[in-house]
């Protein structure tokens, strides 16, 4: 057995270097937000802004926030060619807001801004999230301008529908911050992930069976492993689909998701969604009976009744029975027995390697944000991972599907 460190900062944006643009529009108070969040996600941060941008937040916040001096006039910047200097520095350009000026402009290639400037020196990939009144979001000028930088192969992101600062409801407002961020770590692992081009299917969550229309049996799966594992696929460039257990999770951005509520449905799913897949990821706790004939009305008690008897049959082997996946990893959730239940399971289900736990162990069990794994491989190998977040172990697992791929 081998117990390999994790050393690497696992951060979504650890190493990489974001320019975020800042426009004049009332959004840009969420562009503060952003910019924390950004950070937060490992990356650097350098903020450059328009002077209308200035009128609505204060460059000072974003110095404060990215710890970074912050350019908004190129003939006041401490450095010569700042805004060829910060293009060239940057992995990633994100403008958020882009008002329908800004956008005109990059799409005309006119540079009135240091937000333009930017855009216009570097070869970074660009991200876009526009903000502004719903018709001029929607003016032939706008869509005109949009479709010119979509087929220069820059990425949109928004804008969402909502009211608006005008006090209309309609299409313009900038989407939250942590829908730009999915769209950033999207982006930027299409372009430069090591799962660019393949598909990962990934299972979540628990099922229920019905008993009645208001009654189930089900698990104490939250979903929150696999979702973890879909999102840092996403990170990684793959084309993502989740086929879940009913769960209180938001879909990561850029994730198809399918949801179901029983076996007989995730099996479906997952048989239509594995034909072409590279690796199939089972992270899903089905459950492994259903009852065998759920009433077509709320069961009631009948008065002196203590006790009720339920027929339960065995659902069908969702993993056993699947013909495809490419790469096929499994979990076992156990609260004993740990090997011996999960070397049964790896050949059983003609798995390449399974992912087990013990649910009763600290840090571990349903709803944590944590996991201490062990992996079993088919060709024998045991590795044995400390505890480390969900996001983390994902990424582990990752590490060993692309192995098995190449």
């Amino acid at each position: 057995m081998s117990a390999p460190a994790e050393p690497r900062d696992i951060r979504p944006l650890a190493g990489k270097r974001v320019v975020l643009g800042v426009t004049g529009s009332i959004a840009a108070y969420k562009a503060a937000d952003l910019c924390s969040k950004l950070r937060q996600a490992g990356a650097t941060v350098e903020v450059v802004m328009t002077a209308a941008a200035a009128q609505f937040v204060t460059p000072l916040t974003f110095q404060s926030l990215t710890a970074n001096a912050v350019v908004s006039d190129m003939f006041l910047a401490a450095e010569a060619e700042a805004h060829v200097e910060v293009a060239r520095r940057a992995d990633a350009l994100v403008i958020a807001p882009a008002t329908a000026d800004c956008i005109a402009n990059l799409a005309h290639g006119q540079t009135p801004d240091m937000v333009t400037l930017t855009a216009l020196a570097t070869t970074a990939p660009v991200l876009v999230a526009p903000a502004m009144d719903s018709q001029m979001w929607a003016h032939p000028a706008t869509r005109a301008n949009v479709e010119t930088l979509e087929s220069r192969g820059v990425t949109f992101v928004g804008p969402a529908s909502g009211r608006l600062a005008s006090g209309r409801t309609g299409a313009g407002r900038l989407v939250e911050p942590v829908h730009i961020l999915g769209a950033l770590r999207a982006m930027l692992g299409k372009q430069q992930g090591d799962f660019a081009g393949r598909k990962v299917v990934v299972s979540a969550g628990g099922t229920q069976e019905p008993l009645d229309p208001v009654r189930f049996v089900g698990n104490r799966s939250t979903g929150k492993m696999g979702f973890a594992i879909a999102e840092a696929a996403r990170d990684r460039g793959a084309a993502v689909t989740i086929v879940t257990g009913p769960v209180a999770l938001e879909t990561p951005y850029g994730v198809a998701r399918v949801d179901v509520s029983t076996v007989a449905e995730m099996l479906e799913a997952l048989t239509a969604a594995t034909l072409d897949s590279d690796a199939l990821v089972m992270s899903a706790a089905p459950a492994d009976f259903r009852p065998e004939s759920p009433a077509g009305q709320k069961m009631k008690k009948a008065p002196g009744q203590e006790t009720m008897t339920v027929t339960l049959v065995k659902n069908p082997d969702i993993l056993a029975s699947l013909p495809a996946g490419g790469v096929r990893v499994g979990f076992a959730a156990e609260t004993h027995d740990l090997a011996k239940h999960a070397v049964e399971k790896l050949a059983s289900k003609r798995l390449d390697f399974i992912v087990a736990n013990d649910v009763t162990a600290a840090g571990s069990g349903f709803g944590t944000d944590t996991n201490q794994v062990t992996l079993f491989h088919a060709g024998g190998t045991v590795e044995e991972l400390p505890i480390m977040t969900k996001y983390a172990v994902a990424h582990a697992i990752l590490d060993r599907v692309k192995a098995l791929l190449q």
